[in-house]
């Protein structure tokens, strides 16, 4: 049996790697975003281990609710890096700073 420590540390290791995955790479946005999409798994996998061993259904409820939000994010931010492209010709963060509206 898997004890709930071993998820824990399990997450924390994903959120950790998440966070190097950040402060290492600020260039590529796509790297970005993969990062904080590692984040919110970390998040979901708490909730979950949480949710077994107090043998409550409400983690996994907020799991599916996270998932929905990521999902919506992913795409959203996809699609405005799409357009970012079109229009600069590269996803490089350090020529993002000078966007206008």
């Amino acid at each position: 049996m898997i004890a709930l420590s071993d998820f824990l540390i399990l997450g924390a290791i994903l959120f950790a790697i998440a966070v190097v995955g950040i402060f290492l790479n600020r260039k590529n946005i796509i790297i970005i975003l993969m990062a904080i999409e590692l984040m919110l798994l970390a998040v979901n996998m708490n909730f979950i281990a949480f949710s077994h061993y107090l043998g409550d259904i409400s983690g996994q409820i907020f799991v599916f609710f996270i998932l929905t939000v990521a999902a919506a994010e992913a795409a959203i931010g996809l699609a405005i890096l799409m357009l970012v492209f079109r229009n600069r010709r590269s996803i490089n963060v350090n020529n993002l700073d000078s966007l206008k509206g």
